[in-house]
């Protein structure tokens, strides 16, 4: 009985300890997942090309809603991609170009949202949110941020307005070694493309190989292929043409006033980057807060003033002095969209053939 008695108390015992052990690890949880939650609420992971956002923007947003941004960037949309689909980090809101989220909305990495119920909303232009429904037909997946076009940058105490109307220009022996092309795939294509008569969505084999041979032809007389270094190269007068973005073109002629830009009458790219919110965003509510802020007048001009691109903000574009606004480099006009494409998402095989085909032509570069 005694030896019974103490195996009872003994059981006893073991019971209300590991009752109390198991309490405490579930307060321990529950505390933790509390934690977690509370932090989510006040912190945001944004993701954005390099260079993309001004600072004193970030800073305002923190100390107007008590939310941290943790910042992170990226060069080019294909590494973006990597990035987002690696998993790593949950990314709260993203800034990108339209046909890699595009590609992402196809996917289901992408969450549909009211953005028409933000307060900042209708500060945007209509015109810009249609040319967005390319890509987003309801305008639920994505709000604008900065636009432009691909075009020539050139020198025009060496170069001609009539030689550079048409993108023959960049196959020109007169300007051998004064050329300068974009480094990434896409963008280097868009001239061939239109000169074999295709569009810049082409997803042909043979098509392709036939712009491809147009930049074989090329590259013997390029000086450099390049990409955020073009700007730079111009200025110091290194090059008498580069095929560049816009805004690109926009800043290396304020630093240069021998320099203009112009979209050859063949057409080209007009690209768009959104912000959307991912999958993985931890805090919807205050991720279309961040993106509704950004869609304020002032934070879209000093945006606009620091990344120089044209501004989807109708306010901005209206704040503008007339020579800023009909500056073909700064806000494209109506006419320039007219003559663009906006590129659309490809699937990985023909992305793998189109990457396959610019090593080609790299691997007949480098010998």
């Amino acid at each position: 009985m005694l030896k019974g008695s103490k195996m009872k108390k003994r059981l006893i015992l073991f019971s209300l300890l590991f009752a109390l052990c198991t309490s405490l690890f579930v307060g321990c949880d529950n505390n933790t997942d509390s934690e977690n939650n509370k932090k989510s609420e006040k912190s945001l992971t944004v993701l954005n090309y390099g260079k993309y956002i001004d600072e004193s923007v970030i800073k305002g947003f923190e100390a107007e809603t008590g939310i941290d941004i943790k910042y992170e960037e990226y060069e080019s949309p294909e590494e973006m991609y990597t990035k987002y689909k690696a998993g790593a980090i949950d990314y709260d809101v993203i800034c990108t170009s339209e046909y890699i989220i595009q590609k992402l909305i196809s996917e289901g990495e992408v969450l549909e949202q009211d953005y028409a119920s933000l307060s900042n909303y209708d500060n945007i232009d209509k015109d810009v949110l249609k040319i967005t429904q390319s890509y987003d037909p309801n305008n639920t997946y994505t709000v604008p941020y900065f636009y432009g076009t691909v075009g020539i940058v050139y020198d025009t105490t060496k170069v001609t307005e009539e030689e550079v109307s048409t993108w023959n220009v960049l196959w020109d022996e007169k300007f051998k070694n004064e050329i300068i092309i974009m480094n990434s795939v896409r963008d280097a294509f868009i001239p061939a493309l239109k000169l074999c008569g295709y569009g810049i969505n082409e997803t042909s084999e043979e098509n392709l190989r036939d712009a491809l041979q147009l930049l074989d032809e090329q590259f013997p007389i390029v000086y450099a292929y390049f990409v955020d270094e073009i700007g730079d190269e111009m200025i110091s007068g290194n090059a008498q043409l580069a095929l560049i973005y816009s805004g690109e073109a926009a800043y290396a002629m304020d630093f240069n006033e021998n320099l203009a830009y112009t979209i050859p009458e063949e057409g080209s790219n007009l690209w768009i980057d959104s912000w959307f919110i991912p999958k993985t965003c931890q805090n919807e509510e205050a991720a279309k807060l961040f993106i509704d802020y950004l869609c304020s007048h002032d934070v879209a001009m000093a945006n606009f003033e620091y990344v120089y691109y044209a501004s989807p903000i109708t306010s901005v574009v209206e704040a503008l002095d007339e020579e800023t606004r009909n500056n073909e480099a700064v806000i494209p006009s109506k006419e320039s969209l007219l003559q663009c494409e906006v590129f659309t998402s490809i699937d990985d095989e023909k992305t793998a053939l189109l990457n396959h085909l610019w090593q080609e032509l790299k691997s007949r570069t480098v010998n």
